[in-house]
């Protein structure tokens, strides 16, 4: 095995074999006497001949740290680059002219590298086109969603050799790749004053790392690419196909895991001058790198934004994201000072939701003083444009106050007169979404059927009351009520909204809002502002019943789409597993459910 020095002569030696021994030292990082030494040692080897050229036993020594492959990981949502993460993967988008992930293709291929895999997941299908262009292997990870870029790794396994580990979205303006490679390495930069990246701590002339820690002062941080030997490789395949099926692997970055087993891994940092890396985190930093970026990107957000607010596009600024919900993303910007949302509709949503209704809704709620925030929504493709409420905050149904005044908002919408064309049942919507989710040929859960029979039986006893129809919101809960700073309350997200039952909105909130029994009884008495009769009392936990129902079953068509519902799917449950037969039994029986304390 050659030494380090031997290693770095020679390989400038095979690179550039015009090269002086003070260029040798100028590229190597080795001074002139450790150069002409080592030029000395090796022609002793017959590794170099007597006038310093590389020979056929040189270039055979330089073969373990030839360089097989690449992987680059290219699987990612990429959450914070709103909004253009929404239309394209980031990997994708331009930087001064250059499509980030062809750009570092291209280098790689430069240095002769042509054996480069790409992983994807979110948008795969926008990648493939690079398999005709530059002759790369797509593989795909299933599992991008679900799991943290260990995943993607994971499904690379087989091409991990001496392989370089890429990010597609890095920009590196000079070529950083090599044909061989000494150790494995990551790629570090400085950086100044605090930082919230991943500090590296090394030891020895060669630095190898021996800790990282998230956040620090004064350090060098993982940035950029990453190289793996063959050893390295090895054992890291061993390790994830050991780890990947843990639960606790799910979250976890590779480079976690590296980190966890650092002994078992060497890997050394090799430093690199500022502005040579970049990374673009949020779309500031893109545009501080290209001031052009937001002129030249193909975005139809952007597109729709402008038209609605005619403005330029160089006036927008301060994206980032908002708290994503379950059915749609939303992204804060800013434009000429004003701040606004604009909501990009959820995957899936074209098959449960009725956009022209939703506009038809809007503009009623703004008319009636409901939603001070809309603007403008687009009755095709589901996207919208609102006025943001700097410092609101979600109403808080625990608060005796805030209660009363949501309960009074939705009281306000169903005495109004207002009246819209379609209309909105929650078995009939459950049924639709029960469509949907069978769609996708997913297992029902154990016990759905019967669930759903009760349900349809309680639904017949409510068919043979009389009871008032009105507009209702549908989606009436706590997320959607908004309070600015002046208390005033504004109601959003009409995506639902339809004449139905007056009790169609006192389910949802319950639901929603997880109260107990004894606080659903107490917010009936709020909404009704008495004390219900026995037929109000069990018409209303009715609805309690069917809200759950139908949320439940959205989830079950949601999760079968891919989206992650989080704790909202057995919260839905909860309700109609509970209450269904309870509530039943109040109509044949007119006696009211136990309580369950």
């Amino acid at each position: 095995m050659i030494t380090r020095s031997e290693f770095y002569v020679l390989r400038l030696r095979s690179e550039h074999p015009e090269y002086s021994q003070r260029e040798l030292s100028q590229c190597g990082g080795m001074s002139l006497g450790s150069v002409n030494k080592t030029i000395g040692e090796l022609q002793l080897k017959g590794l170099l001949d007597s006038s310093g050229a590389i020979t056929a036993s040189g270039m055979s020594s330089l073969k373990p740290f030839k360089v097989d492959n690449a992987v680059i990981l290219a699987a990612g949502l990429s959450s914070r680059f709103v909004p253009f993460s929404y239309e394209s993967p980031k990997g994708l988008l331009r930087a001064k002219g250059e499509v980030l992930i062809e750009r570092q293709i291209r280098q790689l291929r430069s240095v002769g590298i042509t054996d480069i895999a790409v992983v994807v997941g979110f948008m795969a299908e926008q990648f493939f086109y690079l398999e005709d262009k530059y002759g790369v292997e797509i593989i795909v990870n299933a599992d991008y969603a679900r799991k943290n870029n260990s995943s993607s790794i994971y499904a690379a396994r087989h091409k991990l050799a001496n392989t370089y580990i890429c990010s597609s979205d890095n920009y590196f303006t000079e070529n950083p790749f090599e044909q061989y490679v000494y150790h494995s390495y990551y790629a570090a930069s400085y950086v100044e004053g605090q930082t919230d990246e991943w500090c590296i701590e090394t030891k020895g002339k060669h630095r190898l790392i021996t800790g990282v820690t998230v956040g620090g002062h004064d350090s060098w941080v993982m940035l950029g690419h990453v190289y793996w030997s063959r050893s390295f490789s090895n054992s890291f395949k061993a390790i994830i196909e050991a780890e990947i099926d843990s639960p606790d692997t799910a979250s976890k970055l590779w480079e976690e895991i590296y980190i966890e087993h650092i002994k078992e891994l060497p890997m050394v940092m090799r430093p690199y001058s500022k502005g040579f890396i970049y990374e673009f985190d949020s779309v500031d930093d893109m545009r501080s790198f290209d001031p052009q970026f937001i002129t030249n990107v193909s975005s139809d957000i952007l597109d729709n934004i402008v038209s609605v607010l005619h403005c330029e596009r160089d006036a927008l600024t301060d994206f980032y994201p908002l708290k994503t919900g379950i059915t749609n993303l939303s992204v804060h910007f800013t434009a000429e000072g004003n701040e606004y949302v604009y909501r990009h509709p959820g995957i899936g949503t074209e098959r449960m939701i009725n956009r022209e209704n939703e506009v038809h809704a809007l503009k009623l709620a703004k008319k009636l003083g409901l939603d001070s925030t809309f603007i403008y929504a687009d009755s095709y493709q589901g996207w919208k444009i609102s006025h943001f409420l700097p410092n609101a905050r979600t109403v808080d149904p625990r608060d005796p106050d805030q209660l009363a005044d949501a309960l009074a908002m939705a009281k306000t919408l169903h005495a109004s007169a207002a009246v819209l064309d379609n209309e909105f049942d929650f078995v009939d919507a459950g049924l639709e979404y029960e469509k949907v989710f069978e769609s996708f040929n997913a297992p029902k859960p154990q016990g759905y059927e019967d669930l759903k029979a009760s349900v349809l039986k309680l639904r017949e006893q409510v068919r043979h009351e009389e009871w008032r129809t009105c507009i209702c919101h549908n989606d009436f809960f706590e997320h959607n009520i908004l309070v600015d700073p002046d208390g005033k309350m504004s109601l959003i997200d009409w995506e639902y909204a339809g004449m139905g039952d007056e009790a169609n909105d006192f389910g949802t909130f319950c639901v929603c809002s997880k109260f107990r029994e004894e606080e659903i009884d107490d917010a009936l008495r709020v909404y009704l502002g008495r004390e219900p009769t026995a037929s109000e009392r069990r018409h209303y936990w009715a609805f309690i019943v069917f809200a759950g129902w139908a949320w439940y079953v959205w989830a079950l068509a949601k999760e079968a789409q891919g989206d992650n519902t989080g704790e909202w799917l057995y919260v839905y449950y909860t309700y109609p597993h509970r209450y269904a037969d309870r509530v039943l039994a109040l109509y044949q029986r007119d006696t009211q459910p136990t309580s369950e304390r």
